[in-house]
């Protein structure tokens, strides 16, 4: 197995915000001064079908995001330090675990953001509500509307954060 080394220098970033209904990607371009959305959306899993198979689905397209993209850097909302319901945090932990494991098959290396980092880091405020993030990627780059669902501003988000901050280490 060859060793990861995590990249300092910008490049292809995907962010991704983790569900199992709902998974919200986003593939920024930072090679450029201000980075560039090249592609987001979300990937959609029907609740009717089994764990297994939504996790077996979103491994599979998150794979095909990843090997289109070729990123030099994956970027995932880490789970919170608690949970009002921990079946939800059990559940999210599924899905991010899908995601590493199509990272690790690349050989990219993932960092973690908790929520309330890339809220504060967008907007100046941790607890900004989802609205408030959508506004706040609308206007970063300059978009004619909000980026819908918010689960595709969320990664959005994550990825530019992620950029961000390796453009301040560099």
């Amino acid at each position: 197995m060859e060793d990861r080394v995590l990249s300092l220098t910008p490049g292809i970033v995907v962010g991704f915000d983790p569900g199992l209904e709902r998974t919200g990607y986003g593939v920024l371009d930072g090679r450029a001064p201000s980075p560039v959305i090249v592609e987001a959306g979300v990937i959609k899993l029907s609740p009717r079908r089994s764990l297994g198979e939504r996790l077996e689905e979103l491994h599979a397209t998150a794979a095909e995001i990843l090997e289109e993209h070729r990123p030099s850097a994956i970027a995932i909302e880490d789970l919170f330090h608690h949970y009002e319901r921990p079946r939800t945090a059990i559940l999210m932990g599924h899905a991010r675990g899908v995601l590493f494991l199509a990272a690790a098959q690349l050989g990219v290396e993932v960092s973690g953001y908790l929520p309330t980092k890339v809220k504060k880091h967008l907007t100046g405020s941790g607890r900004a509500n989802k609205e408030q993030m959508q506004l706040a990627i609308q206007a970063q780059f300059g978009l004619a509307e909000p980026p819908q669902p918010s689960d595709v501003a969320d990664a959005l988000a994550i990825a530019l954060c992620h950029l961000n901050l390796l453009r301040c280490a560099g």
